[in-house]
């Protein structure tokens, strides 16, 4: 099943995501995960976190498979490869956050055609638990630890057009006004809380 997507103006994405309770049946669980890649490939996204499918718990699936592709046509001789990672994420809590900040020029299909330069920490510790509710904490670096990032961040309740400067955020305030209204081209399903409709 595809979700359409919610756009920026929705309550749900400034709110902290509650805990996916433990008692939620396993084959419900997997068919969530499920959809949320299907809506994710639909939308040619990366990650995906429950809020933007107007569900306020804490889960998020990611692909940096075709991220990892766009950085190995800037890849120097010698220079190592990283690993593409397709994975779940339930319950996140982020552990570290360390490393050198690097900036990056990102995007947010609950913001479709913005994109704008986010500083994030090169390394993350994160703790999970993976689809079949067993607990990992693992480190990660580069771009997963980026788009793990900026996914745990819809967790949170943040966007990330909320981590940049105060001139830039004015600069998009009317945009960004017109997008919650729908206002706005996409070439994927989307909700909209101006009017409640999906288009």
């Amino acid at each position: 099943m595809i979700y359409s997507i919610v756009a920026i103006g929705d309550p749900v994405l400034k709110t902290k995501a509650k805990n996916l309770p433990s008692d939620l049946p396993a084959a419900d669980l997997q068919q969530l995960i499920a959809d949320m890649y299907e809506t994710m490939y639909y939308a040619h996204g990366v990650g995906l976190a429950a809020p933007q499918i107007g569900k306020g718990v804490r889960l998020f699936v990611m692909d940096s498979g075709p991220m990892v592709e766009v950085d190995e046509e800037d890849q120097e001789e010698g220079e190592e490869l990283e690993a593409p990672i397709k994975r779940a994420f339930i319950n996140p809590v982020m552990v570290s956050e360390t490393g050198e900040h690097w900036g990056f020029e990102e995007g947010c299909l609950s913001i479709p055609g913005v994109r704008e330069l986010v500083q994030r920490n090169a390394d993350i510790v994160l703790r999970y638990e993976d689809e079949n509710r067993q607990v990992h904490e693992e480190a990660f670096t580069g771009m997963a630890a980026r788009i793990i990032q900026h996914e745990y961040d819809h967790l949170e309740g943040i966007l990330f057009t909320d981590k940049l400067s105060a001139f830039k955020k004015q600069l998009l305030k009317g945009k960004l006004a017109r997008i919650s209204k729908g206002d706005v081209k996409h070439d994927y399903r989307m909700r909209f809380a101006g009017d409640g409709k999906r288009r």
